[in-house]
C-alpha cells in the first residue's frame, strides 16, 4: 500500500526542508553552533531539492579520506606507511596523492557524544544514562579523547554544552542537570509517529554536520540511539519526488561526512533486548545508491550513514564498553588523499575500498563518494 498523505507530507517537507537549510553549501549559522538550546529550523521553510547542491564556488576535485585500521581483536593500527595502502575506485587502483599518519596525541580528534531521547524508549534511556556515567568517571574522570555533551532532547531539539573537555567528572555534572524526558508519542502513534521521528532526527543530523563544519579538524559523533525507523518494505511506495528528495540527501551526507572529517558512530544500547530482525535489517541498506528509483527512506538510517562515513554500528547494553571502543579508534587513523577520474556528470556513484598489505587488519574509511565535474 502508499503511504497516508499525511505522512507523505510529513516525510517529503522534511526532506525538501534539509535541502533549503544546506542549499548553498555556507558555513553553518549560529543555529549550529555550541549553545545551550539548538532548535530545528522551521517547518514552514520549504525548498526545491534540486537547490540541495547548489554552490557559491567551484567544488574541489581532491578528495580526502580518513582512514582506520584494526586488527581482528578490533585494536587500531600504527606504523603504516603509504606504500601499505592501495586505493580502489569502483574497484580500479588510484595512486594516492597525500599521505598522514596519526597516533595518539598527535592524532587531532574531537568527540561529540549525542544521546538521542527521541527514539529511545524512557525505560532503556534511564540505564543509559547509567552506563554513560560509568563510562565518563572511568580512569579517574580522565579522558581519552576532548569531548562534548550533546541531547537531542524530545521536542527535538539539541541541547549542546560549549567547548569540549577531556574532564569526564565535569560532563557527567552536566549530564545530570540535562532534563532528558519521555517523549510524547501520543501526538501521532504507528508509522505517522515514526515519521514525526525520522523527520526530528534528519534535522538533527543536519544540524551535527553543520557543527562539524565549524570545528576544525577530524570529529568523531558517538550518537547513542537504537537508531531511527526505516520506513522501509512493500507498504511503503514513494513517489519520484520523494524518491529525488532521498537521493539529494543521501549524495549531501556523503558529501558532507567526508567533507567535514566527520566519522558517525551508532550506539545502539539496546543489546539483546533488540529483536534480531530489527537490529541487522539496516544491512539490505548499506550498497551505495546510484540513482533516485533505487533509494529507500532506510538508506538514511542511523547505522547505515555510520557505516558508510567510516564508523561503526555498535550494540550492547555494555554501553560504556561501546562508547570506549568508538573512542579507541581514533587512537591511530591514516589520512589520505587522490584525485578521482574526471566526469562530467554530477552524482555518479562510486565505491571506495582500502586494501592493506598487512595480514589480518582491516581498513574503513568512507564507503563511497558521488562524483562531481
Amino acid at each position: 500500500m502508499s503511504v497516508s498523505p499525511r505522512l507523505t507530507l510529513l516525510l517529503f517537507a522534511a526532506l525538501l526542508l534539509a535541502g533549503g537549510v544546506a542549499a548553498a553549501q555556507q558555513p553553518p549559522s549560529s543555529a549550529t553552533q555550541p549553545s545551550s538550546t539548538t532548535q530545528p529550523p522551521s517547518t514552514n521553510q520549504q525548498t526545491p531539492a534540486s537547490t540541495l547542491h547548489r554552490r557559491t564556488a567551484p567544488p574541489v576535485r581532491t578528495i580526502h579520506l580518513d582512514v582506520v585500521v584494526t586488527r581482528k581483536d578490533g585494536k587500531p593500527v600504527s606504523g603504516l606507511q603509504a606504500k601499505d595502502f592501495t586505493l580502489l575506485d569502483n574497484k580500479t587502483p588510484l595512486p594516492i596523492g597525500s599521505f598522514q599518519a596519526y597516533e595518539g596525541e598527535q592524532a587531532p580528534v574531537q568527540v561529540v557524544m549525542l544521546i538521542d531521547s527521541v527514539n529511545t524508549d524512557f525505560n532503556i534511556l534511564a540505564q543509559t544514562r547509567i552506563e554513560i556515567d560509568r563510562f565518563l568517571l572511568a580512569n579517574g574522570g580522565q579522558l581519552a579523547r576532548p569531548m562534548t555533551l550533546a541531547v537531542l532532547d524530545e521536542q527535538g531539539g539539541i541541547k549542546m554544552q560549549r567547548g569540549s573537555t577531556r574532564d569526564g567528572k565535569l560532563l557527567a555534572k552536566s549530564l545530570d542537570a540535562y532534563d532528558i524526558g519521555l517523549r510524547d508519542v501520543g501526538r501521532s502513534a504507528g508509522i505517522e509517529g515514526d515519521g514525526e521521528r525520522f523527520d526530528d532526527s534528519m534535522k538533527a543530523m543536519r544540524l551535527m554536520a553543520g557543527y562539524a563544519s565549524g570545528q576544525p579538524g577530524r570529529k568523531v559523533i558517538l550518537w547513542v540511539s537504537p537508531g531511527w525507523h526505516m520506513l522501509s518494505g512493500p507498504e511503503i511506495d514513494l513517489s519520484s519526488q520523494q524518491e529525488e528528495a532521498i537521493f539529494n540527501e543521501i549524495t549531501w551526507f556523503s558529501m558532507a561526512f567526508r567533507d567535514t572529517e566527520t566519522t558517525l558512530y551508532a550506539i545502539n544500547p539496546l543489546g539483546i533486548a533488540e529483536s534480531v530482525a530489527r537490529e541487522f535489517y539496516y544491512e539490505e541498506f548499506l550498497d551505495g545508491v546510484k540513482k533516485p528509483g533505487d533509494v529507500n527512506f532506510g538508506n538514511l538510517a542511523l547505522q547505515v550513514l555510520a557505516i558508510q562515513s567510516g564508523g561503526l554500528a555498535l550494540s550492547s547494553s555494555d554501553i560504556s564498553g561501546l562508547l570506549r571502543q568508538a573512542v579507541e579508534d581514533t587512537q591511530a587513523y591514516y589520512r589520505i588523499s587522490f584525485e578521482p577520474p574526471p566526469t562530467q556528470r554530477r552524482d555518479v556513484y562510486h565505491k571506495l575500498e582500502i586494501k592493506v598489505d598487512q595480514p589480518g587488519v582491516v581498513a574503513r574509511t568512507n564507503t563511497g563518494y558521488y562524483d562531481e565535474p
